[in-house]
């Protein structure tokens, strides 16, 4: 009996540290096939059965000009780590200990030769043809990256769904927006070179992903925050019609209107004034160093923003900054008219948001408050309103029972997706299906809630991964199967719907019927209504 039991704990050990060992071997150099592209051949890294290859050059662009085809090169490219990515305006030099824990940035290398993208996929070869998720990071329109944070990695998606990921860097900031159209020829499309990028990073797609076991012909544009709204733009952009066939918006409705082309070439001839340039010398802002044109731009931004809100124009989204304009040319309807959204009437749509955002982080100083402090700061806040602001609170998440609840639910995202998810349902297109992430995070004594970003690493079941994020356990892990599994069938078929959920019903703004990601999903009518109003017309 004693050897029977001690043949048994040995078996059992080997064929766990088999099973390990399986996951962890990683293969390189001449272990992995060459894989090629229009450009020439790359050669990635094999790890838990994914090939994986990174930092694949897209395309490359001189300062404020358009993007055009990599150079192609001799021989076979290493691609196994990220490429560099898009400078920031105001680099990183120190991190709030506590919520970088959660995040777990990675800042990555800047550099402006920026433009590669990453792939995923389980076949690097041309055998099968599998959905394509193209995934586009957050961080407004001026900072982020492909590789931000660990919740990105596209492997374990890859590898659950039998599907092809895609992520992409690009243009951000003064780099991918500065209006120089005024002044040549050359500069035509800087008012929007960040979002071509993007057109140029779907281009290589259709053109280069059956090489790696994707089809070209179903793809899928995701986004978050930043990367949510750069979704919403794609698809109203002309140029990006037919590179890409469904498309998920995930808390990135907070911009509903770009600027117009007399603000943005406001915008850059400030900027030309303050770095001393004009028409004729304005090739010289290709040289000048990127902090100079930081600084420059960014004080260009204030003054134009002031002379704006003297003349009573609305600044959009945040306040005035970097991002997409009404050019004309490469944009030429604004966001939420007709127009725009008849470009993509036939694209199903997924949008979102989770249920606290940013208002954790606004309410902060109310961490270990007593209830009367909280309930005090509401009817402050909201005066004769306040009693009705907590009834509609508590009629749109009934479930809460702490004082600070009633602070810390989103009003900035949502109405938005709202808003979004009745414009495109009301085309009678293609179905919209809409969610609400209401998971509450444990970490740090569940004061991060359902953070801004807290449901990407149940979109991509990286829960181990970003389980600083996270937690970790079983019940985010169960969570993360049933998210990632609707994202994917999302991508292949254009229905969300899988057996372990409740149905989820296409959304329209009569039955508003809204997927609930929890500990239990169900499916919701709005509940918020009576809290938009209040809020938003505080």
């Amino acid at each position: 009996m004693k050897n029977l039991i001690q043949l048994t704990t040995i078996l059992v050990v080997t064929i766990f540290c088999t099973s390990i060992s399986a996951q962890d071997v990683v293969l390189t150099g001449s272990q992995v096939p060459a894989t090629n592209t229009k450009f020439g051949q790359i050669r990635g890294y094999i790890h838990n059965d994914i090939t994986t290859f990174k930092g694949i050059p897209y395309a490359q662009a001189k300062r404020f000009e358009a993007a055009v085809n990599p150079t192609k090169w001799e021989g076979i490219k290493s691609t196994t780590m990220y490429g560099p990515v898009a400078p920031l305006l105001n680099p990183t030099t120190a991190i709030q200990d506590e919520s970088e824990f959660v995040f777990d940035h990675d800042w990555g290398f800047p550099n402006e030769d920026c433009l590669s993208l990453n792939v995923w996929t389980p076949q690097a070869t041309t055998a099968k043809k599998r959905p394509v998720l193209f995934w586009i990071h957050g961080g407004g329109f001026t900072t982020g990256s492909s590789h931000e944070l660990p919740s990105y990695d596209g492997e374990n998606l890859a590898k659950k769904g039998d599907v092809v990921v895609v992520s992409i860097n690009h243009r951000l900031n003064v780099l991918g927006f500065l209006d120089l159209s005024a002044h040549g020829e050359k500069y035509k499309h800087s008012a929007n070179n960040s979002i071509l990028d993007m057109v140029k990073a779907l281009e290589w797609v259709k053109n280069n992903i059956e090489n790696f076991g994707g089809d070209p012909n179903n793809v899928t544009i995701f986004g978050q925050s930043g990367g949510g709204a750069k979704v919403t733009t794609l698809m109203a952009m002309p140029k990006a019609k037919g590179l890409f066939h469904k498309a998920i918006n995930q808390s990135g409705s907070f911009r509903t209107a770009m600027l117009e082309k007399e603000d943005t070439q406001a915008i850059a001839t400030e900027t030309l004034k303050i770095l001393g340039l004009n028409t004729t010398n304005v090739d010289s802002i290709q040289n000048i160093p990127f902090e100079v044109l930081a600084e420059a731009s960014g004080k260009a931004l204030k003054v134009v923003g002031a002379q704006m809100k003297a003349a009573g124009k609305p600044v959009i989204g945040f306040g005035l900054n970097w991002g997409p304009s009404r050019d004309g040319t490469d944009l030429p309807y604004q966001l939420s008219s007709k127009e725009a959204l008849a470009v993509s009437k036939d694209i199903p749509f997924l949008i979102g948001t989770a249920k606290n955002e940013f208002a954790p982080f606004a309410n902060m100083r109310f961490v270990g408050a007593s209830d009367e402090t909280i309930m005090k700061h509401i009817k402050d806040t909201y005066k004769d309103k306040a009693d009705a602001y907590v009834k509609a609170v508590k009629k749109a998440y009934p479930n809460d029972t702490e004082a600070k609840d009633l602070l810390d639910v989103d009003t900035m995202f949502r109405p938005g997706a709202v808003q979004e998810a009745n414009d495109k349902s009301g085309l009678n297109g293609a179905p919209v299906y809409m969610y609400l992430f209401t998971w509450q995070s444990p970490v740090f004594d569940g004061k991060y809630k359902a953070l801004h970003c807290m449901e990407l690493p149940f979109v991509f079941d990286n829960i181990d991964l970003a389980n600083k994020m996270t937690g970790g356990g079983e019940e985010a892990h169960q969570l993360a199967d049933k998210m990632s599994s609707a994202w994917l069938n999302f991508a292949k078929t254009g229905n969300p719907n899988h057996a372990g959920l409740p149905e989820w019903p296409a959304y329209n703004s009569n039955n508003t019927a809204t997927m609930h990601f929890d500990v239990t999903c169900e499916v919701k009518p709005q509940l918020d209504k009576e809290l938009f109003s209040i809020v938003l017309g505080n």
